[in-house]
């Protein structure tokens, strides 16, 4: 005889949906939320009848990039600024640099460096690695293979965008004084087919090689 009191499938999937993105240490994609699924269901709009549910209130469900989590609505952060862990903060240059990634991703060290005309200090690129927000793409296919930088999800959803396409124009950074028009217009992606041939093997091994690209 079955124990019935045990794996006990949920009746209402949107309940599940639900309690996922509560339980879950950072955004979702649809694929990570189908797979904890017990039968196959279509997430997409379980996910935004949560979403018209949650607006208004004090927390809401946001996508990021493809990514689904609950954020606390963004009027109400005044409110609670005493409850939040202050992060690192970023120097001048790390913010600069991130800049630079984000408008003209993939881009390698040289090429930020020829954008600010200073060298990039050791420690900035990681900083911003450990921030959560570059990670190395692969290796631009010239001499030397030189490691490529992009921003991730998590740049995404700290910064509050659903995706690169809601940065900032160019225009309004231009305005800040902090950047000429030429060094953060914005660059199309290269190719995947001209970058590695594979992005994770690339990643793993430029991981591994961070402290000789950046010395």
């Amino acid at each position: 005889m079955t124990d019935s009191s045990s794996h006990t499938l949920p009746k209402e999937p949107r309940r599940l949906v639900e309690a996922l993105l509560f339980a879950a240490p950072g955004p979702l994609t649809e694929a990570e939320i189908q797979a904890f699924m017990p039968t196959p269901v279509a997430v997409r709009p379980l996910l935004r009848e949560l979403q018209t549910e949650y607006a208004g209130r004090g927390v809401q469900l946001e996508v990021h990039d493809g990514r689904w989590a609950l954020r606390t609505a963004p009027d109400l952060a005044s409110n609670l600024q005493r409850l939040q862990v202050r992060p690192k903060q970023l120097s001048q240059a790390a913010l600069e640099t991130l800049a630079i990634i984000a408008y003209r991703q993939p881009v390698t060290r040289a090429e930020i460096e020829q954008i600010r005309g200073v060298s990039v200090s050791r420690g900035t690129l990681d900083l911003l690695v450990e921030t959560g927000w570059v990670r190395p793409r692969g290796r631009k296919p010239v001499p030397g293979r030189p490691v490529t930088w992009v921003t991730t999800p998590a740049f995404l959803d700290h910064f509050d965008l659903a995706a690169l396409d809601d940065l900032p124009r160019v225009e309004e950074l231009v305005a800040t004084g902090l950047f000429d028009a030429a060094d953060v217009q914005e660059q199309p992606a290269a190719p995947e087919a001209q970058m590695a041939t594979n992005d994770d093997t690339d990643t793993a091994s430029d991981s591994h090689d961070l402290m000789n690209d950046k010395n």
